[in-house]
């Protein structure tokens, strides 16, 4: 397949996260099958560029000077299918993990319930082991299929990925998650999974900020303290440095009120990761995924 249609150039990035801010990417490509995801691949095999693999960007602060080389993302590469005996779900990794939670519930399989209030993807959930609820994606995950950025093809299972907490080895960005095979429970009711999947929606909604773009929590929770916290209790909430807030209703939110930048956001969660270190001497380590130059 010809790559000629599938490359593009100075492709704003900003639409394509959840905090809605960064520059372009210098060379960009959303393939939607195998073809054009290979045909993106041998593009990008011929170049001596960097490769950034993005799904969702919904855990990701993206630069104002935009990203050099080759950006690829997963987000239109889409398709599931559910066994309702086995309760084995394959999904490809631009699906939307909440959609498939709730396409779970309506189908009485349970394990997937925790994740209806997660805005990313399959593939973006397979690598920062995405969870809520006291579950996560490697509570659930079978296999993985990715594809490494010389061009081959693997099966990885959960041992393979050195899961923790909101990580992986797949972080490193050599290996492109391109579809996941979740093992679900069967035998309930959709009544029973409904009512656990609206619970965690709606705490969810009473104690999250979702009416302006974030990421979701800025920080990993440094155990044995919850970041929220921590930020809350030195009076941060409201805090602002341009367009960029601590969200009111939830400390671990930054939130873009309107016109923030990158640049905004970055200083803020800098600032917060400072005064943090100053009066509680807990180092703040960002669950966000910083890309690009500050």
């Amino acid at each position: 397949m010809n790559s000629d249609n599938l490359i593009q150039t100075g492709v704003s990035l900003a639409s394509q996260t959840s905090y809605k801010v960064g520059g372009a990417a210098q060379w960009y490509a959303a393939p939607k099958n195998w073809d054009e995801l290979e045909a993106s691949f041998v593009w990008y095999q011929r170049q001596d560029v960097p490769l950034t693999l993005l799904g969702a960007g919904s855990n990701l602060l993206i630069s104002d000077r935009g990203l050099p080389g080759l950006v690829l993302s997963t987000r239109y590469f889409r398709g599931y299918q559910f066994n309702l005996e086995t309760g084995i779900l394959i999904a490809d990794a631009g699906e939307a993990i909440a959609k498939l939670a709730w396409k779970a519930a309506k189908r009485g399989l349970k394990g997937l319930e925790w994740a209806v209030g997660i805005p990313g993807t399959v593939g973006g959930g397979v690598v920062m082991n995405a969870g809520a609820h006291t579950s996560c994606m490697a509570d659930i995950l079978v296999s993985v299929t990715v594809l490494s950025t010389d061009g081959t093809v693997s099966e990885l299972k959960p041992e393979d990925l050195a899961y923790s907490y909101r990580t992986s080895n797949l972080q490193g960005g050599n290996q492109m998650v391109v579809k996941a095979t979740i093992q679900l429970e069967s035998g309930y009711t959709k009544a029973e999974i409904m009512e656990l999947s609206n619970q965690n929606w709606t705490q969810r909604k009473t104690t999250q900020p979702y009416h302006l773009p974030s990421c979701g929590s800025v920080f990993r929770n440094p155990q044995p303290h919850a970041a929220a916290r921590l930020i809350e209790q030195l009076g941060l909430k409201g805090h602002r440095i341009g367009d960029a807030e601590i969200a009111h209703r939830h400390a671990n939110f930054i939130l873009n009120c309107g016109t923030a930048t990158a640049k905004d956001i970055f200083e803020l969660i800098r600032y917060a990761q400072e005064k943090v270190e100053y009066h509680w001497s807990v180092s703040l380590e960002p669950e966000v995924k910083l890309l690009g130059e500050f």
